[in-house]
């Protein structure tokens, strides 16, 4: 004859799995952040292949460089006013480093969809834009903040040469002939994400351009 669990019996068990899932519950919305970090780093590795790809070299434009694939990290009115970012490269001969339509990339995994959470006159309302990457809405990152080893004076992108390497700043405003050594990041560039409470870094290497979720000690990738 088998036996019943006893009302005492019942109640443990629905204690302990109320217990269990005030402890998971919590860590289970924390992995947002890392979410939002390992999207991050297959778009930064999405636009290395683009700029391995499609380098844009035009040896009748002697200003092709500045047409660079590039990610690029920004908070606008476009966005909300949370952060996202877009894959892009500046029209040749029109290169300004505010992406529209024409210049940004295709969501590969959907070709109605371009690769921006929204940006400037780009609204994240628009139907072509692929919600995800605005991590501000989608993950709740309230900042992004580039080390100084792969920053110009603040700015928040990086692109890559035909050869993927990683260059820092932007290049619509550059006028130094090809190749922009002096842009080039030579020691290992940190982008950290933080949704207010914690934070997490992608950590891209120089000349390889290898990109990695750093672990917390901030000593290699996860």
């Amino acid at each position: 004859m088998k036996k019943a669990f006893t009302m005492l019996e019942l109640v443990f068990v629905i204690v302990v799995i109320g217990i269990l899932a005030a402890v998971i519950i919590p860590r289970i919305g924390s992995n947002k952040l890392q979410e939002a970090a390992i999207q991050v780093v297959s778009h930064i590795r999405y636009t290395q292949h683009l700029a391995l790809v499609n380098d844009r070299l035009n040896t009748a434009d002697s200003e092709w460089y500045k047409d660079r694939w590039q990610i690029f990290f920004a908070s606008t009115d476009g966005s909300e006013g949370a952060w996202a970012y877009s894959i892009f490269s500046d029209n040749a001969g029109d290169s300004t480093g505010n992406p529209d339509f024409v210049e940004i990339a295709k969501n590969p995994l959907n070709s109605s969809k371009y690769l921006t959470g929204g940006y400037s006159y780009i609204l994240y309302s628009d139907s072509r834009v692929t919600k995800e990457l605005n991590i501000g809405k989608k993950y709740g990152i309230t900042n992004v903040a580039f080390s100084t080893s792969c920053s110009v004076s603040g700015s928040t992108r990086i692109a890559f040469d035909h050869l993927g390497r990683p260059l820092r700043g932007a290049f619509h405003n550059y006028s130094s002939a090809y190749p922009a050594t002096d842009r080039l990041v030579n020691s290992q560039c940190t982008i950290t994400l933080t949704d207010g409470s914690d934070n997490v870094a992608i950590a891209i290497e120089p000349e390889t351009g290898y990109a990695c979720v750093l672990n917390s000690a901030g000593t290699g990738c996860i």
